[in-house]
């Protein structure tokens, strides 16, 4: 549940509109719900700023739609699914129904959208070293527009063709967060950290060859870097990245990282 629905629920009750035995009932499961298996967590959304996401992976395609089907019934029809294959994504769409469902197969994502998010602050580059980044640049990309960032994305401007990466320097420098995802060595975030005054967040990424070693030759140069002003999330954690930018930024706005402004009169 987000404040706006919850500070709605609580001036229907204060303006007799609702009864209170009715209130109480829509808030019983408010903190988190309990199925097999999975504990939802309903609350999240109040702490955090955003509802809770679902990890599919490792969990079976009933096993997702139900929590998906949880989630939408108590965020007001707000969804994200990370690491979802298309079998998945199915099952949960079948469950959800149509209406604002989507499955972002470059990023082995599923959102559902059915009330709109309230615009956040940006923008936020994502930016990828290589065709073989674009699934976690773009799960990167799909979540930070899920919570209401406008992103721009750039693509393919790793430094074995550095001339690609300067000409876009005018466009990242109008970011307010720099996500760049990389593997092989993991190099390209040092760069754009030498270029760039706003926060970095380097993904590295578990492309390459055999002393790539699953990306942990990207992640220990990134960890390694020179450049200030750059931080790192694990491999492959497209999702971590956009969360820890979107955190960044809604702090700005609203002070205390919930990103929650009350409208005029409220």
């Amino acid at each position: 549940m987000d404040p706006e629905r919850l500070l709605e629920l609580l001036q229907a009750v204060a303006s007799g509109g609702l009864p209170p035995q009715e209130a109480l009932e829509r808030l019983r499961v408010l903190p988190f719900e309990t199925l097999e298996g999975a504990t939802v967590d309903h609350h999240r959304e109040l702490r955090k700023g955003h509802p809770e996401a679902i990890f599919c992976e490792g969990k079976t395609p009933e096993q997702v739609a139900e929590i998906a089907l949880r989630l939408a019934e108590r965020s007001g029809g707000r969804v994200l699914g990370t690491r979802c294959d298309p079998e998945r994504a199915e099952r949960a769409r079948r469950a959800l129904g149509e209406e604002g469902f989507t499955y972002h197969a470059s990023a082995r994502c599923f959102t559902l959208t059915r009330r709109p998010v309230r615009p956040a602050p940006g923008p936020v580059a994502v930016v990828c070293a290589g065709t073989s980044d674009l699934p976690v640049a773009e799960e990167a990309a799909v979540t930070l527009e899920f919570l209401g960032h406008p992103v721009e994305r750039i693509h393919d401007v790793g430094v074995a063709g550095l001339h690609r990466l300067l000409d876009r320097v005018t466009q990242l420098r109008r970011a307010r967060v720099v996500i760049v995802c990389a593997g092989m060595e993991g190099a390209l975030p040092s760069v754009v950290a030498g270029l760039v005054a706003a926060p970095v967040i380097g993904v590295p990424v578990s492309v390459g060859y055999g002393a790539g070693t699953g990306g942990f030759a990207a992640l220990l140069g990134m960890l390694n870097s020179c450049a200030t002003g750059l931080t790192v999330v694990n491999i492959d954690n497209g999702f971590g990245a956009a969360m820890a930018a979107s955190a960044m930024l809604r702090a700005l706005v609203s002070g205390d990282g919930s990103g929650y402004t009350p409208r005029q009169g409220q």
